[in-house]
């Protein structure tokens, strides 16, 4: 479920550099064109942006720690679970063991569905299917929106091959879809398919894509998180389905029958009965097969991982494959990521560093506070509701005294004792689904944090009503102890805001102090708020960046979170006699970002973020303060009309 409202986003680096330029004409140039000039994007990633700028430091210290734990040059750390994510990272670099084995660990489970004779058989052993390969539906265990106390399973569709449902009215379509296609055929060939039954399967998964293409959600739809909630009684879900055995499937893979269920796509179940028929099997085997073998392949020898690079070059643009050794720190780091972050936490971000950003945060906090109070749109019951939600929010600051039970769960196997790389993954998936559906009966544990600490990220959860700041954010440009407090009210200071705002964003207005989806508004004031949040939508739709346009409605609740940050750290800095020059600039300098092409098409079709300049520019472009400090005037780049200015929160 896409429930998580989190300050990272799309970015691009079409704008081209331009030192010299004026802040009043262009201030995402004006502090940018400089670095823009002389950044390169490494050869294995698709963008550079400050988010990466500090991904790439963490990478590398953390890369550094592994190798030297795996060489056994510095002890392990005594952090629960730790060691087995030395462990997995010894396994996954071990490319003799890997390039030797070739595709021994997945020639059990290829077999098995290559040898799926019809429909009854797909039907019979769907659950057991499902342990290691796509199903075309989803299950999973959330919280409730309504009652965030408990949990509640949710029936999804699966995604697609493209990134999201527009890409396929796209002229590059074919061209992707077709690379997919040769792709395939070659990674099942060197699986041992010969090569017309390879072709057959490559064909037939591309069918069925093209099927789920016009049924499942848009990014845009996604966007609409309350949209997500439409629990059904479980008969009459079960009741949908005429040709595959739901009822057997749920009591094989959830160990029940629930009384209720949370259809996420509700279009997507009504035509479920064309998606899954005995007419379609040939299609559904061959789009199982596919799947499989493309996910797979990055688990094999180096041969295959270069085999699966094509399609994600294609929609990256990446000029090339990351090395094996850094995939390796990628697997651990995937699957323990609670537990590296905690070690990176401990490790890397300082006790004096956490109680200044609480001390922002707080902050942050009493200015949104006493902006909810003066605000002259709401009326005073719901001024109350907004306070009221605010006290309650829950924060979570560098990284969790605990960690989630699932990593006690998962066990590495060694090569020694049979393991490959591939079983482990497998068995972590198993262990995961499991501990997932045990969550259904059990009490929403609010402790659980959205993010590992060495992630660059912020988020708030709408469920929960928290906010979680990794460690591996609050550092230069967001914050610095060293910065003056004007610059990092424009980095960290912006950010917390942001993070505050999404509770107010078109979506998280929907829930209450508690996490639950209601009704906390006046007629009026809603009604004044939908105004509001379309005029964001309008400030943004149709922008044309470099080969896209944005879809105002796709990024309207990111950017509400933007404007509410970037004001109330303004209204911050204000309080203080603070630099407001510097506070812009450094906005401006957090979305820095140069992106390759591909990669700027496939990001904005699923990212409900703007691109990194016009998050800078146009925020900006809205705050009035902006026009005093730098004398912006009409007949200047930066200029918007004070009746076009976009003013929330």
């Amino acid at each position: 479920m896409k429930n998580i409202s989190a300050v990272r986003g799309g970015s691009g680096g079409v704008i081209e550099p331009k030192v010299g330029t004026r802040p009043q004409d262009n201030i995402y140039l004006a502090v940018n064109s400089e670095w823009l000039e002389k950044t390169d994007i490494p050869a294995d990633r698709s963008r550079m942006a400050a988010f990466d700028m500090i991904d790439v430091n963490v990478e590398k210290h953390l890369m550094q720690d592994f190798a030297d734990f795996a060489a056994g040059k510095k002890a392990v750390p005594a952090i629960a679970n730790l060691d087995k994510a030395v462990n997995l990272y010894k396994l996954a670099k071990d490319f003799d063991k890997r390039n030797a084995d070739g595709a021994q660990p997945i020639k059990a489970d290829l077999t098995r569905l290559t040898e799926l004779k019809d429909f009854s058989d797909y039907n019979l052993n769907a659950a057991d299917l499902a342990s290691f390969a796509s199903i075309p539906f989803g299950l999973s265990v959330d919280p409730d929106m309504k009652n965030t106390k408990v949990n509640l399973l949710g029936f999804s569709g699966p995604g697609t091959y493209l990134p999201d449902t527009t890409t396929y009215e796209t002229e590059d379509a074919p061209k992707l879809l077709a690379i997919l296609q040769k792709q395939s055929v070659k990674l099942l060939e060197m699986a041992g398919i010969e090569t017309e039954q390879a072709e057959q399967y490559a064909a037939d998964a591309i069918k069925f894509d093209a099927r789920l293409a016009k049924v499942v959600k848009s990014a845009e739809e996604w966007a609409d998180y309350p949209a997500c909630y439409n629990p059904m009684k479980i008969a009459d879900f079960e009741a949908k389905f005429k040709d595959f055995k739901i009822k057997q499937y749920l009591v094989a893979v959830v160990g029940e029958e629930p009384d209720r269920i949370n259809v996420e796509e509700p279009r997507y179940l009504d035509h479920i009965n064309e998606i899954i028929n005995e007419a379609n099997f040939a299609e559904i085997k061959g789009w199982m097969i596919v799947n499989f073998i493309n996910g797979a392949a990055s688990d094999l020898s180096q041969d295959f991982r270069e085999a699966a690079f094509p399609f994600s070059q294609a929609l990256s643009g990446q000029p090339e494959l990351s090395s094996g050794e850094k995939q390796a720190y990628h697997i651990a780091n995937g699957a323990f990521s609670e537990v590296v972050g905690v070690y990176y936490g401990q490790t890397y971000f300082g006790a004096e560093a956490k109680k200044d950003v609480e001390d922002m945060i707080h902050r942050m906090l009493d200015v949104y506070e006493e902006r909810l109070l003066a605000n002259d749109w709401l009326s005073e019951a719901t001024k109350q509701k907004a306070v009221g939600k605010l006290t309650a929010l829950e924060l979570k600051i560098g990284y969790p005294e605990k960690i989630e039970d699932i990593y006690n769960r998962l066990e590495v196997t060694p090569a020694s004792q049979g393991g490959s790389l591939y079983s482990n993954d497998r068995a972590f998936a198993i262990a995961e689904q499991k501990y997932n559906m045990e969550q259904l009966h059990k009490e929403v544990d609010r402790t659980v944090w959205a993010m590992p600490a060495n992630l660059v990220n912020a988020c708030y959860d709408p469920q929960r009503n928290d906010l979680t700041f990794p460690a591996a954010i609050l550092q230069a440009p967001f914050y610095d102890l060293k910065q003056d407090r004007a610059t990092n009210f424009g980095g960290i200071g912006s950010v917390i805001a942001h993070e505050v705002s999404h509770a107010f964003d078109n979506n998280g207005a929907q829930f209450d102090k508690f996490g639950n989806m209601t009704n906390w508004w006046t007629d009026e004031d809603y009604a004044e708020f939908k105004k509001r949040t379309q005029a964001e939508i309008d400030l943004f739709d149709g922008l044309e960046y470099g080969p896209v346009k944005l879809n105002g409605k796709q990024i309207v609740s990111e950017n509400i979170a933007d404007q509410g940050g970037l004001t109330a750290a303004v209204e911050a800095a204000k309080n203080e006699n603070d630099d407001l020059k510097k506070l812009f600039e450094n906005f401006a300098r957090i979305w820095a970002n140069k992106q390759l092409v591909e990669s700027i098409k496939s990001q904005t079709a699923v990212d409900v973020h703007a691109p990194g300049p016009d998050r800078a520019n146009v925020q900006i472009q809205c705050q009035d303060d902006f026009y005093e400090v730098f004398g912006v005037k009409p007949t200047d780049g930066m200029w918007l009309d004070p009746a076009e200015r976009v003013h929330i929160w």
